[in-house]
């Protein structure tokens, strides 16, 4: 067991949350209810990848690794537990979708696809700068989740209005609201990601900094 072996599994937990997340959607967007039920079940599935992941990281640990290897493992234990929290949004969505599958539609036309669409691009490419420890990609990832926040509250200034003129909505849209915040805090933990690489490659932690292009 190595650090190959290490990024092999990363990978593996990393495309379960991005198919949670996918398929939560799909259950919102579609209302369907027993894909949103799977999606809440298969959650143990990504919280078990990083319980994994931490055990072979502390294995790797006390081998008294190189610098640069020591900072690919406590980022790996980083990139896991934004994953495992990915995979958390996606069951909170999913809750969201089963509830309003038992509902009466919301008659109104949110970008939900195109939301989600973004952040889970944005998870795709951190991860691709990982694998290929590439910081300028990484970099260039952190001032994307700006987009999707903007989206995220053009989405809950719709649902807002929708309420005030339909007050027997409120309840239906105060559902999408918290997905919708699900999908913004996926982005958040997407630039989570590229912030830990740009660490992995360069030694500089640029969280919390107002330079980080």
């Amino acid at each position: 067991m190595g650090l190959e072996a290490l990024r092999q599994k990363i990978l593996l937990m990393a495309s379960r949350a991005e198919t949670a997340v996918n398929q939560s959607v799909q259950s919102l967007v579609q209302r369907d209810f027993n894909l949103a039920v799977k999606v809440r079940e298969d959650d143990n599935i990504i919280d078990q990848f990083e319980v994994e992941i931490d055990e072979m990281a502390i294995v790797l640990l006390t081998k008294a690794p190189l610098a640069s290897n020591l900072r690919l493992i406590t980022v790996a234990m980083k990139v896991s537990q934004n994953l495992e929290r990915i995979g958390d949004e996606a069951t909170k969505i999913a809750k969201r979708a089963r509830d309003l599958a038992q509902e009466p539609p919301v008659k109104i036309n949110l970008d939900i696809n195109r939301m989600a669409a973004m952040s889970l691009k944005m998870v795709k490419d951190a991860l691709d700068a990982f694998v290929q420890r590439d910081s300028a990609a990484a970099r260039a990832i952190v001032p994307r989740d700006k987009e999707v926040d903007a989206l995220n509250r053009e989405i809950h200034n719709q649902l807002a209005q929708h309420m005030t003129e339909n007050p027997d909505t409120i309840g239906r849209c105060l559902h999408w609201i918290v997905a919708t915040k699900s999908l913004e805090r996926i982005a958040d933990h997407a630039k989570n990601i590229a912030e830990e690489v740009v660490y992995l490659c360069e030694a500089q932690d640029i969280r919390h900094t107002a330079q980080k292009t």
